[in-house]
């Protein structure tokens, strides 16, 4: 099923299908949390979601929030018995990055390195000799193994 489609019990799409707003639409704090949760535990009822937030007396915030998820496309969702199970949309690394532009053109004057370093000081613990080689390799294949990049 595409994004914001409900399915039935076969996975085919059911009445309400379709995005009514834009991906990148803010969500709110709550929303956030149950998205996390859905990324953390791939697929998901809300009550799994509630019991992953710890909160059981969010189970029908949680209920409500999915649904308008669902309806707003960033969850798919499967009738199971008397409930629904949800899984995202779109992958996590899709869904982040018009809040990470967000957060780079509001904080850091559209500057990817001066964002780069602020998170690199914010780091309490040195760096891991892995964290140094993933982010070493990265630079590589960015300015063609250690020649001259782009500008």
């Amino acid at each position: 099923a595409g994004p914001g489609r409900d399915t039935g019990s076969r996975g085919e799409p059911t009445e309400g299908e379709g995005v009514s707003e834009p991906l990148h639409q803010k969500l709110s704090r709550r929303e956030g949390q149950v998205m996390d949760a859905v990324y953390a535990l791939g697929d998901a009822t809300a009550r799994e979601i509630t019991e992953h937030l710890e909160d059981e007396e969010a189970y029908d915030s949680v209920r409500v929030i999915t649904a308008n998820l669902a309806k707003r496309g960033l969850l798919d969702r499967e009738r199971e018995g008397r409930s629904y199970r949800y899984r995202p949309a779109i992958p996590r690394e899709k869904a982040r990055r018009p809040e990470m532009s967000h957060l780079l053109e509001t904080f850091f004057s559209d500057s990817p390195s001066r964002a780069v370093l602020a998170f690199l000081d914010m780091t309490k613990e040195e760096l891991s000799r892995e964290d140094l080689r993933e982010i070493s390799e990265w630079i590589d294949r960015r300015t063609g193994e250690g020649g001259e990049g782009p500008d």
